[in-house]
């Protein structure tokens, strides 16, 4: 085994057949549409964050592995509630054995469960409930109207949140993206925590609605930024998990040929992802790639992968691999 590489090395010495195989041949996939200079996109579904995907994400996004990212609310926030809240999570690990008044004794305990980690209401969102606030509301005394992930780029980036800190930032997508103000889209943003806050703040009166850019309007700047970085041949889509993380970006393709009847524009150029969704009848997150071909968001010839497992095993390794670990 390679000193220098041992994750790398282990992995193509052990991972040879089934779905351990078909790690190594999208991570190798994956690694050869990087090195032949095209951009890559990664989509994060349901609790990555919390399940500290920043560890191995971070890095990637440090050594431009990854060009833009899709996620949803829950992943944007909860990465950053992570940073300032760490040490007040609770771990349970016979989660499956809670019974309903267990359950209710963690709400009463301000615990919110995710699997089997508890994330901390006060020290988690109401810490960064008061710094969000006062970063909305400027903007909106401004005038101005950005995006979700913008907001947070620009509390992160002020360095208000530095005093929390209670994890080695360097382990936090979050602070990588916002350092190099990384192109994202995050669909469905009001569905997650600081979503509804703001949403609470609308109906109070004390913020507008249009000061939070809309999903619309991040599906047509994602056209925009598409068409502008595509080229010949096309952007990589690496999903993990499934849901509107990944359903929604990659329905930007077919939007730009169908509806916008755009013939120079190229499919997704490469197709990866991490599942543990049974092929099902009308599921998304089941359906195996080629029926993406149907739906004008593949072509024929787009490397296509599909990795039935845990994505909170199989990322890291990946990510792993393609940063030669």
């Amino acid at each position: 085994m390679s000193q220098s590489k041992p994750i790398t090395s282990f992995i193509e010495k052990h991972f040879l057949h089934f779905n351990a195989a078909a790690l190594v041949d999208a991570a190798k996939g994956y690694k050869k549409h990087i090195e032949s200079g095209k951009k890559m996109m990664v989509t994060l579904a349901g609790a990555m964050s919390t399940g500290e995907l920043g560890i191995s994400f971070a890095e990637m996004i440090r050594q431009d592995k990854v060009q833009i990212i899709s996620c949803t609310g829950a992943n944007l926030e909860e990465d950053i509630m992570n940073l300032v809240a760490h040490s007040h999570y609770k771990r349970i690990p016979n989660y499956r054995d809670l019974t309903p008044a267990q359950e209710w004794d963690l709400l009463q305990n301000h615990l919110n469960r995710v699997t089997d980690t508890c994330i901390p209401e006060e020290e988690a969102f109401r810490k960064l409930q008061k710094h969000l606030f006062a970063v909305w509301k400027d903007a909106e005394d401004k005038g101005e109207r950005l995006f979700p992930h913008e907001f947070m780029f620009r509390m992160l980036n002020s360095g208000d949140l530095k005093q929390y800190y209670e994890i080695d930032p360097k382990n936090s997508w979050m602070i990588a993206a916002a350092e190099k103000n990384m192109p994202m889209v995050v669909p469905g943003w009001e569905d997650s925590t600081m979503g509804n806050i703001f949403a609470s703040y609308v109906y109070t009166g004390e913020l507008k609605a249009s000061t939070m850019k809309s999903g619309i309007e991040y599906m047509t700047w994602l056209a925009d930024w598409y068409i502008k970085n595509s080229g010949k041949d096309g952007i990589g889509f690496f999903q993990i998990g499934g849901g509107i993380a990944g359903d929604f970006p990659i329905c930007v393709v077919p939007m730009l040929h169908q509806d916008l009847e755009m013939d120079n524009v190229p499919y997704w150029s490469f197709f990866c992802q991490i599942s543990d969704s049974t092929t099902s009848y009308g599921s998304y997150s089941g359906a195996v790639p080629n029926e993406k071909i149907t739906w004008g968001k593949l072509s024929i010839e787009t490397p296509k992968y599909i990795i039935e497992s845990d994505a909170t095993i199989v990322a890291p390794l990946l990510f792993a691999y393609v940063l030669e670990w």
